[in-house]
């Protein structure tokens, strides 16, 4: 059996771990590295899974996830290039970090998949986009393909378009939820208790959410269908353009891609 280890196990490295179980992965092919105590005993007593050191999961495992924190992996890199060859398969979680870094700091011909997870992972909604690194073959990248499908949907892109995807998809769910927020405040403002503004809020979010994922109807369309002429809706759609909200998503997805090209250069020129 392929043995996998996780290294980071923070809510992202958790979740993947829970999949993996879920999807019928055997606890003892299962690994994880931590650098808390209380959290190594946390996990195995919840999973069943051994926590280990990180030169202990690069001389056992076939697949190493990078999970880690992208400020903490020159450590970690420091720790895995004397152990890791071309027979090892790493998988980078790291939002920012190029297939480049790992290459250059670890031997030649070690394969790198990058991947831009977001946080639905934990409930086994994550959209995970997949980029193969110099020496990362279609086998390979079936692997990962293989391996992100117990958490979620995953596509394949190539690395030069990781950073927008980032911005997007890395960061979207934390854009929904500012949404999400701002609108229980507002039906609060109407004098709605909070319990029950985020009660009809969240629920309109997830038929919403659901509507836009199983019809084959552009966003336009099924937004047209609510709002009737001289309605409520168009009032709010109004507003909404008045205040330049849409201009503001653009920038603001446009300002987190930029972010994401930073940190891989930050590393990168290191």
């Amino acid at each position: 059996m392929t043995v996998i280890a996780v290294l980071g196990a923070g809510k992202i490295g958790e979740a993947l771990l829970s999949g993996l179980l879920h999807g019928g992965h055997d606890a003892g092919d299962l690994l994880f590295t931590e650098r808390y105590p209380a959290r190594v005993e946390e996990l195995t007593g919840r999973y069943g899974i051994r926590g280990v050191e990180v030169e202990d999961a690069a001389k056992r495992a076939d697949i190493l996830v990078v999970a880690v924190k992208p400020q903490d992996i020159e450590p970690v890199l420091d720790e895995l290039a004397p152990l890791l060859g071309p027979s090892s398969l790493v998988v980078s979680l790291c939002a920012g970090l190029p297939t480049s870094l790992y290459e250059r700091r670890l031997a030649e011909g070690v394969p790198v998949v990058r991947v831009m997870p977001n946080t639905p992972m934990l409930v086994n909604e994550a959209m995970s986009a997949i980029s193969a690194g110099r020496y990362a073959t279609a086998e390979h990248l079936a692997v990962v393909r293989d391996l992100l499908s117990h958490v979620g949907k995953v596509v394949e892109v190539p690395e030069a378009q990781q950073d927008a995807v980032t911005a997007l998809s890395g960061s979207g769910p934390a854009y929904f939820f500012y949404l999400v927020e701002a609108m229980i405040d507002a039906g609060i403002l109407l004098g709605l208790p909070r319990a029950l503004a985020g009660q009809l809020i969240i629920q309109s979010a997830v038929g919403a959410a659901k509507m836009l994922a199983e019809s084959d109807e552009h966003p336009v369309l099924l937004r047209e269908a609510v709002t009737s002429p001289a309605g409520t809706t168009i009032n709010a759609i109004r507003e909404l353009e008045k205040h330049g909200v849409r201009a503001a998503l653009l920038a603001a997805i446009e300002a987190a891609k930029d972010r994401s090209v930073e940190l891989g250069k930050a590393h990168d020129e290191d």
